[in-house]
């Protein structure tokens, strides 16, 4: 969502010296929640075979995944053998699947923490244990957002009161502070199961514009196709076609017309293929040599190639990155 600074001095100053964009920000023709692919690569080539570069930036992340031959391969060797003790998260030496899981999908959501570790210094320059609502308002709007005086070019009593809504429902503890984990749901909530529907609440109000709880055809075609655009177009765009087909036959499960609650979230966050669980599943069987259902140090430098590559990999900034966890 765009904010408007006309009128709003201390506002748009706070902002463009705080850097805290909003949680509500996001165009209409976002409002889908699509799982990012693990990888840039195809996972299978054109012949069927499997493309270990998929593997490769799947484990490491597209940030980390740098030009091989930076290292040797002794050195790589190295490097992987610190990655995988940052992995095994209990110290057992041995890798579960659980965490090799759960390493592949912090480092495929890596933007997120680093969104939230941006933000939570700037909300929490003093690094507290966790920050005040009053003190979110203050950062974030940086004036009376209650004034009358202060909502007449823009709706920020409004936008206060969602933001309000989307903390409470982040503030698990109910002491309306939140914890950097729990400003973690409150920025990024596509990403956090008890907070994905605060995402149907918010997309009904803004597209629902009779408010009778429901999404018509006209109001969910006008999100996506303004008013000014119907006008400065004679003809209708295919795409826009499209979209009124998938409403119908697709969005519209019970053909009364309209979506309710229940459709708008299978709309916005679609059941999705795993396909972190699926690679954790491929990359233990490729590499779990005695089929004990684990991994050691041992089998993951020796199938090294599974994970880095055959020659070798920058794991500098990786290995820079893995220390919070």
């Amino acid at each position: 969502m765009e904010i408007r600074c006309l009128g709003m001095l201390m506002l748009c100053m706070s902002i463009l010296v705080n850097g805290i964009p909003r949680p509500n920000e996001g165009g209409a023709k976002k409002r889908v929640h699509e799982q990012q692919p693990l990888s840039g690569e195809e996972h299978y080539q054109s012949n069927k075979q499997h493309n270990a570069e998929y593997d490769h930036e799947a484990f490491l992340g597209n940030e980390q995944k740098a030009t091989f031959d930076q290292l040797s391969p002794e050195e790589s060797l190295r490097r992987l053998g610190i990655l995988v003790d940052k992995i095994d998260r209990d110290g057992d030496k041995k890798i579960t699947e659980e965490e090799l899981k759960f390493y592949i999908d912090h480092t495929q959501k890596r933007y997120i923490y680093e969104d939230v570790d941006r933000q939570w210094k700037d909300l929490n320059p003093d690094n507290k244990p966790s920050i005040l609502w009053g003190e979110y308002v203050n950062r974030t709007y940086g004036f009376d957002v209650d004034d009358p005086q202060r909502n007449t070019e823009f709706n920020y009593k409004d936008m206060k009161r969602r933001d309000r809504r989307r903390w409470e429902k982040a503030d698990l503890d109910n002491n309306d502070k939140l914890t950097k984990d729990e400003l973690t749901s409150f920025l990024h909530p596509e990403e956090i199961d008890h907070m994905k529907e605060i995402m149907v609440e918010e997309t009904m109000e803004d597209i629902d514009k009779d408010k009778d709880g429901r999404i018509s055809l006209d109001e969910y075609i006008g999100d996506m196709y303004s008013e000014d655009e119907r006008k400065n177009n004679a003809e209708e765009p295919d795409w826009l076609k499209t979209e009124k087909e998938q409403f119908t036959r697709y969005r519209d499960k019970n053909g009364d017309g309209y979506m309710g609650k229940s459709e708008v979230k299978d709309w916005i966050l679609p059941a999705e293929y795993d396909n972190v669980a699926a690679e954790s599943t491929h990359l233990m069987h490729e590499a779990d040599s005695n089929k004990d259902g684990v991994l050691t140090k041992e089998e993951i430098l020796e199938k090294h190639d599974i994970f880095v590559g055959s020659q070798v990999t920058d794991f500098g900034e990786a290995l820079a990155r893995h220390d919070e966890f």
